[in-house]
């Protein structure tokens, strides 16, 4: 007795291409020699690989319909060609792992399967392969320290890997995501987009992390919720006092004065000036404001007697 193919897919006469093709993956993947030992499934592979090769050719398959096995191998009469049957001879290139890599791709059938070495479980006709999700993929988020005070929105464009709707084949398609930078958001921060990695027939899609990254600023240096502004000033202002004007990154202007004498170690905390905070926008670290002090260069001998007597 011949083969019959639809009895080794384990589908009908009335199956749809979209059945073939689902009926073959799920059963080449069961009887694979990589994945299954048992006895028998190496032959089994092999007829799931002629089948399939057969079957998934409208000739071949409109020949199988309406000759059986033996009318496709043995060739049927030109003048039944047209009825869509192919009158050539039908010879399987018996190499079935060929027809495994053609349907699925690439030269490592298994390349795209991010699966764990959990054996494959199965019941009646039904397989389950145990999926793994692909490790994150992880994204530097450039902000300013102004994006950062203000808070703004970023649309990101990615370029990521779709199955298509026959569930079988991929495409590559770009996709928009957008993030919400709130108010005081800190050095590191991560921001995780859920399973929009690459999709592929047996994983489950890796999350996109995007990981803030604070660009320099000109004037302030942040120190956690703190802004840290360095004033020059000369020895004459630290002895004797001044004000130094700061422009805020929220665009005012204030004057701070400083009536006390500076030395190397001082600062001035102007308090509510700094970063809003990350869970209440609404409160505000400090400003401090630090001093570089410029000693002048020489001193004439008379300078350094008034100077003398001023300290005395």
């Amino acid at each position: 007795m011949g083969s019959d193919y639809y009895e080794t897919l384990e589908i009908n006469q009335n199956a749809t291409d979209a059945d073939i093709k689902k009926a073959y993956r799920r059963l080449a993947l069961k009887f694979h020699p990589r994945r299954n030992r048992d006895t028998g499934s190496s032959k089994k592979f092999s007829q799931l690989g002629e089948a399939y090769d057969v079957l998934s050719d409208l000739r071949k398959k409109a020949t199988y319909d309406k000759f059986g096995e033996e009318g496709l191998k043995a060739g049927i009469p030109p003048e039944f060609g047209s009825s869509g049957a192919c009158s050539s001879k039908y010879v399987y290139h018996g190499n079935p792992d060929k027809t495994f890599k053609e349907f699925f791709g690439g030269d490592n059938p298994f390349a795209d399967f991010h699966t764990n070495d959990a054996p494959l479980k199965f019941g009646g006709l039904q397989s389950v392969m145990v999926k793994t999700q692909d490790s994150h993929i992880e994204r530097d988020l450039h902000l300013s320290l102004d994006d950062l005070f203000h808070g703004c929105t970023k649309k990101i464009k990615i370029s990521r890997r779709v199955m298509n709707d026959d569930g079988f084949t991929s495409s590559i398609k770009d996709k928009i995501l957008t993030i919400d930078v709130k108010p005081g958001w800190t050095e590191g921060t991560r921001i995780i987009f859920p399973k929009e990695g690459d999709q592929g027939p047996n994983n489950i899609p890796a999350d996109i992390v995007f990981m803030v990254r604070q660009k320099s600023h000109h004037l302030f240096e942040r120190q956690h919720n703190d802004l840290i502004y360095k004033a020059q000033i000369t020895l004459e202002m630290a002895l004797t006092g001044f004000s130094v004007d700061v422009e805020t990154l929220d665009g005012r202007l204030i004057s701070i004065p400083i009536n006390d004498i500076v030395h190397p170690a001082y600062n001035k905390v102007v308090t509510g000036e700094g970063m809003p905070l990350s869970q209440d926008p609404s409160q505000r670290g400090n400003l401090i404001v630090t001093f570089d002090i410029q000693f002048p260069e020489k001193l004439s001998a008379e300078r350094k007697h008034l100077i003398k007597q001023a300290l005395a």
